[in-house]
């Protein structure tokens, strides 16, 4: 950035974020939504909440909606933040997924259009343009080498899995970079909780999925504050020292449920209380009066909201019981 930027740069935007903060979807209000007698009646709780009409009837007009709203929330706060790499790193993983899509459809033959989402950094035609021809100067130098490596990777190996994981690997060190960047501790912080988070994910599934640990090695994110071998020690012993593991960090109702997933049980409460591992982290932001921790606990709030939010429109127009919609919501800081 051309200057320093101190945490009173953020005055004006973070009194704004604590005024938005009050149209968030509390649990009180997705309880409302939840019990709403009609859909008209759900739709008009959301409206007060500033969303559009929303139809889980139509998923694709559903996702359409939700994608508009985020967009211009994340259009709205980047003209005030004082340092838009924020708002970036919410962005970004949007470039990884469309790559993927990309390079998927390039090697079965088909169109992308469906899969490709304009939500991230890149605008969706430049992206495409770009790993068509294979020029990619023009992208992000890091999604540059991510797209050049996955492409070699199902080039010569024909199995997308394994390009997904180079693209995995590559968003979030991407994400990791982009922190350390801004040299927030907070947002390092986020993403060394998101990556724990997504890392435990992995383990119990690889687990579950009878994989090895050397499958395991190869699918592990870097960045993580729990250590790789440490994971590896667990996967080798079949979930042995998973609670051991964890139980010293946020993780550890997660670990609990997850080792209860390793006897048969569901996946559902284990990945949900994954989510709010990383939630619990983000609360800490309402404790700062002001600085990039409210901006980053927004954005981060916004996301989960959106999560819920499909939980609970698409869990009604299923016909699905209050009680197994609200043990699938994710926790918010609100």
């Amino acid at each position: 950035m051309s200057k320093t930027i101190k945490d009173t740069d953020y005055l004006v935007i973070s009194a704004r974020i604590k005024a938005m903060e009050t149209g968030l979807l509390t649990r009180e209000r997705m309880e409302q939504i939840l019990e709403a007698r009609s859909d008209e009646e759900a739709a008009k709780i959301l409206q007060e909440c500033g969303y559009p009409a929303l139809d889980a009837r139509d998923p694709e007009a559903l996702d359409a909606a939700l994608s508009a709203d985020r967009e211009e929330m994340l259009a709205d706060l980047s003209d005030g933040a004082p340092d838009t790499r924020y708002i970036e790193l919410f962005k970004l993983k949007y470039d990884y997924h469309n790559v993927k899509a990309l390079l998927k459809a390039e090697a079965m033959g088909t169109a992308p259009d469906g899969m490709l989402m304009d939500m991230g950094r890149v605008p969706v035609k430049e992206l495409q343009a770009a790993v068509r021809s294979g020029e990619l100067d023009s992208l992000p130098p890091l999604l540059a080498r991510a797209a050049e490596e996955a492409r070699e990777v199902l080039n010569t190996t024909r199995d997308p899995q394994l390009s997904d994981t180079v693209l995995d690997r590559w968003c979030y060190r991407d994400m990791a970079d982009l922190a350390e960047q801004t040299g927030s501790e907070f947002l390092k912080g986020y993403v060394q909780t998101v990556v724990d988070a997504l890392n435990l994910r992995t383990l119990v599934r690889a687990i579950r999925m009878g994989k090895s640990e050397e499958f395991l090695r190869g699918v592990l994110l870097e960045g993580g504050s729990v250590a790789a071998a440490s994971i590896l020690t667990v996967c080798a012993n079949r979930g042995s020292g998973l609670n051991d593991l964890y139980g010293p960090t946020r993780f550890q109702a997660a670990a609990e449920a997850g080792t209860a997933a390793l006897k048969g049980g569901a996946l559902t409460e284990f990945e949900k209380l994954c989510d709010d591992a990383v939630s619990e982290y983000l609360a800490g932001a309402q404790m700062v009066p002001f600085g990039e921790a409210p901006l980053v606990g927004y954005l981060a709030a916004r996301e989960t909201e959106y999560t819920n939010l499909r939980i609970l429109l698409m869990g009604r127009g299923a016909g699905l019981a209050p009680e197994v919609i609200r043990s699938r919501l994710r926790q918010s800081y609100v």
